[in-house]
């Protein structure tokens, strides 16, 4: 589909045919949907990391297309910054010892990426943020070599009509004007997928979305926006800024962000591709002239391909995706929330945490979003994201009372949500091994109270207190992280101090 890309017809008539177009998809989802054709989800779940790549000095390096070349696997690819890549682990089902497969699979795959890395004078960094990355680093020829990354920054660029404004005020305050959307590659992301029925989908993304603000507590790694500290969890106010084509005047008036937590619970997969349809104008074009519904009336199973990339254009945290294999459709939970990192070992616990929250969740006889407002729920994903680990969230008091308690993230996670993820891993039939380590991973982590951006933080300013500048800092602090995310040792057991 990359290969047929064109550019939005920003034209009034222009616009209308891509609409029409994409209510043709709609419709075709519509009846897809009545007509229970999807896949049997097989328990399947599938991990995409987005990485970065540093030099040993522990600043940014302008070279994927150099380092994918001397990888050579179809399982790395371009991201839209020249110093990122992104690694796609097959699906997996959630059983067994799925977990340390997983874990397995990654740290082998990344261990063969940074030695070929190291021949051309760079490392794989899996981090949220690159701490050392300036603003003045990304702009439009730091874009990947891929047309597609070109074209999207036109039409983005267009849509706008003025440079993109990035204004972050956290610890410190830090603006900046792009005349592109680049400073969004400074953002690196794990997306978890999940394979759902259309009867299913609309508890999963619920349950999803719910547990947002404390997928983030827990695991926020992202404290540096271009060498200042800001939230801890910096990657969801830069990437809306990054990608926010509404002029400032349009933005007033209250239309939505295409960087977007949403604004209400559903009912089905449906009524996100319809949002999205409504609030969103189309950006880019595949140009295919599939009918969907004549495709459906031949006994066929409709590609969908305008109604996929016009989705892929809009970052929701919880993303549907319609996708079809084998020549059968079929929907997924794309989850987008957690920063890249620290390591292997708390990348999977992270992942253990979320698939078995949902599972439990949405198997709940009173779901939680049915106690939790959804203005709750986006107001818990905003504290966690500005205070990390150190968040308070509101959460549906226990027992049949409809009142909501502020509680801390880490007794939240410990005291309730640690035991539900517990058992969703044992409904999906993860081995107790696997289970008990990762979950682990992420009881530890409350415990002491540290993540990774945390643990950034702290050791920064420890580099500062010993009488290094910002830049120098920053770069040791970069260094020390990537000698000890390739010890595979969770952040939780790092020490603050730059030697060793």
């Amino acid at each position: 589909m990359g290969d047929k890309l064109i550019a939005g017809e920003f034209d009034p008539s222009g616009r209308r045919r891509q609409r029409v177009r994409l209510r043709q998809c709609l419709d075709g989802l519509g009846r897809l949907l009545a007509d229970k054709r999807f896949d049997r989800p097989k328990n399947l779940m599938g991990l995409e990391i987005e990485l970065n790549l540093a030099g040993a000095d522990g600043l940014p390096r302008m070279m994927n297309a150099e380092v994918l070349e001397r990888i050579g696997s179809h399982d790395f690819q371009t991201e839209l910054g020249q110093c990122n890549l992104e690694v796609n682990i097959v699906p997996h089902r959630l059983r067994g010892r799925v977990l340390d497969q997983l874990s397995e699979e990654l740290r082998t795959g990344l261990s063969y990426a940074d030695r070929k890395a190291r021949e051309v004078s760079s490392e794989i960094v899996m981090i949220g943020i690159l701490p050392t990355l300036a603003a003045d680093d990304l702009g439009s020829t730091s874009l990947s070599y891929d047309d597609r990354y070109k074209l999207l920054n036109e039409q983005m660029l267009a849509a706008r009509g003025e440079d993109f404004l990035i204004d972050i005020e956290g610890r410190e305050r830090f603006t900046y004007a792009s005349a592109s959307i680049a400073p969004e590659a400074a953002c690196t992301s794990v997306q978890l997928h999940l394979q759902v029925t259309p009867g299913r989908f609309a508890d999963a993304w619920n349950a999803a979305q719910a547990v947002a603000a404390v997928q983030i507590a827990v695991g926020a790694n992202s404290p540096f926006v271009f060498g200042h500290e800001a939230w801890r969890e910096s990657r969801p106010p830069l990437f809306l800024q990054a990608t926010d084509v509404r002029p400032p005047e349009i933005a007033a008036q209250g239309a939505r962000p295409r960087t977007w937590f949403g604004e209400r619970w559903i009912d089905s997969a449906y009524e996100l591709f319809e949002e999205n349809l409504r609030y969103f104008p189309p950006l880019l074009s595949t140009g295919e002239d599939e009918d969907p519904l004549r495709v459906l009336d031949q006994g066929g199973v409709p590609e969908l391909q305008e109604l996929a990339l016009h989705n892929g254009t809009i970052y929701r945290w919880n993303r549907p995706v319609y996708d079809v294999v084998d020549g059968v459709p079929h929907l997924r939970v794309e989850n987008r929330v957690l920063p890249a990192g620290p390591t292997v070992t708390d990348v999977i616990a992270n992942a253990a945490f979320y698939y078995g929250l949902v599972r439990a969740l949405a198997e709940e006889s009173r779901p939680v979003w049915t106690r939790l407002p959804f203005a709750a729920a986006a107001a818990n994903f905003d504290a966690a994201c500005r205070h990390g680990i150190d968040a308070v969230l509101q959460w549906p008091k226990s027992g049949r009372s409809a009142s909501l308690a502020r509680t801390s993230a880490v007794r939240l996670v410990r005291e309730e949500l640690l035991p539900l993820a517990a058992s969703g891993l044992d409904s999906w039939g993860v081995e107790p091994a696997d289970r008990d380590r990762y979950l682990g991973v992420i009881e530890e982590r409350c415990k002491l109270r540290v993540n990774g951006a945390s643990w950034q933080t702290a050791t920064y300013h420890r580099a500062l207190a010993g009488g290094l500048d910002r830049d120098a800092a920053l770069a040791a602090m970069t260094r020390r992280y990537c000698a000890l995310m390739r010890t595979d040792a969770p952040v939780h057991t790092w020490p603050t101090d730059l030697s060793g």
